[in-house]
């Protein structure tokens, strides 16, 4: 299983051979330092950890500082874990963007963008009432059940409240390109997330059919 944690950059486009357009989210993917390995003698499960990002100490808790000293590796920002069929690597070890190829697909997991409190049209993609002065009705969350049996909202119904803020998994994105050195890849289409925000990438778990 391959993985790495990186850094969303923001969107542009590149052209192909045929001169055709395409989407592409340009992320800063490592390079990422094995913090830690849990096998299932230990731990109960097969699990890598990654440290990616540059802090300075006086940035980091103590209990952060002595997992990295324990380990002998600098100190890094986030920490993230990633679960693994085998492992392959060893505490110490970098991970740089050439961990994956132009042509791979790859899953991308984000924390998506926070919307604040919406409506049903916009949370849900609801539809809305005639907007004509008489209508009366035109963009509430439609009917709740009254006089009915039970009597109750259920669990549940799509109703107004806080939008985004989502840990979203977005799968078989395509790797366009691989630039080591600035440890970048090009993603092709859209990932979760706004531009600096923090990413999980791994191999693919489906293959794209």
């Amino acid at each position: 299983m391959k993985a790495i944690i990186a850094k969303k950059v923001g969107m542009t486009q590149i052209f192909d051979e045929k001169g055709t357009v395409i989407p592409v989210t340009v992320v800063q993917a490592g390079p990422c330092i094995v913090a830690q390995i849990k096998s299932d003698e230990t731990d109960g499960y097969n699990a890598i950890q990654l440290g990616f990002g540059e802090v300075s100490e006086k940035h980091i808790n103590k209990p952060k500082k002595g997992h990295f000293t324990k380990a002998g590796n600098p100190n890094k920002k986030h920490l993230r874990e990633f679960r693994v069929d085998s492992i392959d690597v060893k505490v110490g070890d970098v991970i740089k963007a050439d961990v994956f190829v132009e042509g791979e697909k790859i899953d991308i997991q984000g924390t998506t963008k926070g919307k604040g409190f919406q409506g049903v049209i916009k949370r849900h993609g609801q539809s809305r009432g005639p907007m004509g002065h008489g209508s009366m009705y035109h963009r509430r969350p439609g009917s709740m059940g009254p006089t009915s049996t039970p009597g109750r909202v259920f669990k549940g119904k799509k109703l107004p409240g806080h939008m985004g803020v989502q840990t979203v998994t977005i799968q078989n994105l395509e790797v366009v390109k691989v630039d080591l050195d600035k440890n970048v890849i090009l993603v092709k289409g859209s990932v979760p997330g706004a531009k600096g925000s923090l990413l999980k990438i791994k191999q693919a778990v489906k293959a794209a059919k």
